[in-house]
């Protein structure tokens, strides 16, 4: 039998964030498979990646691919930054390490739309098998994954007053955000490790990992795009700072989000036809749906308090709880969110005070009905794409969002924030009528950075991969990443995407998944 070529894998993963870290390692277990991870980037050298306080510094430096919005149209004309990380581990390496499953009814809608195998009971078990929670064990949570779960136990005094504030106000304290209640005051579940980020790959992608001799890291590696042949993806082209690769595989699996992901599809063929044909793109499947459904959480930039005095620093990464509030009383998955961030925030359009001196209550909505679209604006991979969230399109979503300011002044203003408010800055008081307010939102808003939906899993002629993860019409190529995801998850999309990773593990080995489960307690 003739020798495995260098540049051949059974198995070809193209980027190292969230889903791709995971899928490399769990792939790599068995040793009879030679896998191979792609990764644009390079190594997590910037200390302040390290660092959870730093996080904010991260976007626009070195490892941020600096994505740029069109205007938004909504959102007072504003151009939106949208930061994606360019490091092995991806955006983990630049995001506020929140971690939040979601709500049981989020992925009751995946089901719904033809995922089948994606409900909640469906990743619950993968859910465990990912983390190590330091509240140890139980029906909720794993205690011997690679992801290491801590809760703040010395919140900062004013996250400890807005929780207080949020009870106040009349919503219940949920003892967890991941376990039985997802709804009212809670501190945040958080991906750092001995006072110290831990990104995907610090947690799946390890010494012990990248040692193994079947496992091969390839840094620097740009793809430009897939090799198609009679409906079958063979391999991809990429350029390293030695020139051009050509990579063969038995199996592709595409990972590089919800901005990217679609955009090397589209290069390769896959995609609206008519699109790519304008473009000078030979088309190897009109699959219309790509680069479709594209939607985002939004927060605001913020209600904005002048301090009554000093205001510490945090012992953690600066926002310690967020606060998944119903709208108008309503059972199922939170509408509302509200954060709590020690230290001020505010948009370009307005000027806030110093740190130190300030703290914010950001506000935002979970499930946002606007839908846009990221299209290539060249078959050139250089060039950017033209990526339009079509904020605030919806009604709906305006709502929403005038309930969620209102929802935040409520609770910045409850009797348990008085010893550290001062005066609002953010709106100021002077902004009471409706109008005013959705002028103020509109120049307020900005990403919580979750982009989705943009190469969906479901059924119907938009969908671009089915409930296997296998894009439609071509053998041999999966995408798994936030792309695939058709409805946004409540909270951060994250740990839905750990959990999704480690399953789609298990189905491309030919493995059973886990057995579906929901914990006793749970409450819809």
């Amino acid at each position: 039998m003739p020798p495995v070529p260098d540049n051949w894998f059974d198995f070809l993963i193209i980027g190292s964030g969230t889903a791709g870290a995971v899928l490399a390692a769990r792939l790599s277990e068995d040793p009879a498979l030679k896998v191979g991870l792609v990764e644009a980037g390079g190594a997590a050298e910037d200390p302040r990646i390290a660092d959870p306080r730093a996080w904010p510094l991260l976007q626009g430096s070195a490892v941020d691919w600096g994505y740029r919005t069109v205007p938004q149209r909504h959102a007072a004309n504003r151009v939106f930054d949208w930061p994606r990380g360019k490091v092995i581990g991806g955006s983990t390496a630049i995001n506020a390490m929140a971690h939040v499953r979601g709500h049981p009814d989020d992925f009751a809608a995946w089901v719904d739309q033809g995922c089948d195998g994606w409900g909640y009971a469906d990743l619950m078990p993968y859910f465990l098998k990912s983390e190590t929670y330091t509240g140890g064990a139980s029906s909720f949570h794993g205690d011997s994954g690679p992801l290491h779960l801590i809760r703040p136990s010395e919140p900062h005094p004013i996250t400890t007053a807005y929780m207080a504030a949020g009870a106040e106000t009349g919503f219940a304290p949920s003892a967890d955000h991941n376990g039985p209640q997802m709804t009212g005051p809670c501190t945040n579940t958080l991906t750092i490790k001995d006072g110290k980020r831990q990104t995907i790959a610090d947690a799946y992608l390890t010494p012990a990992v990248l040692a193994r001799p079947n496992l091969t890291l390839l840094s620097r590696t740009e793809v430009q795009s897939l090799i198609l042949t009679q409906g079958r993806c063979t391999g991809l082209l990429a350029k390293t700072k030695d020139g051009a690769v050509t990579l063969q595989a038995g199996h592709i699996i595409v990972a590089t989000g919800a901005l990217a992901s679609p955009c090397l599809l589209m290069r390769s063929g896959l995609g609206p036809a008519d699109e790519l044909k304008a473009l000078g793109i030979p088309i190897a499947a009109d699959l219309p749906g790509v680069g479709g459904n594209l939607h985002d959480h939004l927060l605001s930039g913020g209600n904005v308090y002048r301090s009554k005095r000093p205001v510490p620093p945090s012992k953690y990464q600066n926002s310690e709880s967020l606060m998944y509030l119903p709208r108008n009383g309503q059972a199922g998955a939170p509408e509302l969110v509200l954060a709590c961030v020690v230290a001020p925030v505010a948009t370009e359009q307005f000027t806030a005070p110093p740190f130190g001196e300030a703290y914010t209550l950001m506000f935002g909505f979970t499930q946002p009905k606007s839908r846009g679209s990221i299209r290539l604006a060249s078959a050139d991979p250089k060039v950017p794409p033209r990526i339009d969230p079509n904020y605030l399109a919806e009604a709906y979503d305006r709502d929403c969002y005038l309930d969620a300011l209102d929802m935040a002044r409520a609770v910045g203003g409850a009797g348990a924030l008085a010893d550290w408010r001062g005066a609002e800055v953010l709106p100021g008081p002077e902004i009471t009528s409706t109008a005013a307010k959705r002028e103020f939102l509109q120049k307020a808003a900005f990403t919580h950075h979750h982009p989705t939906g943009t190469c969906r899993m479901g059924r119907g002629r938009e969908a671009v991969v089915d409930s296997g993860m296998r894009v439609r019409g071509i053998e041999g190529l999966s995408v798994c990443d936030a792309s695939v995801i058709p409805t946004i998850t409540t909270g951060p999309i994250n740990a839905a995407i750990v959990a999704m990773a480690e399953r789609t593990s298990d189905l491309l080995k030919g493995k059973a998944p886990l057995a579906p489960f929901v914990p006793e307690g749970m409450q819809s």
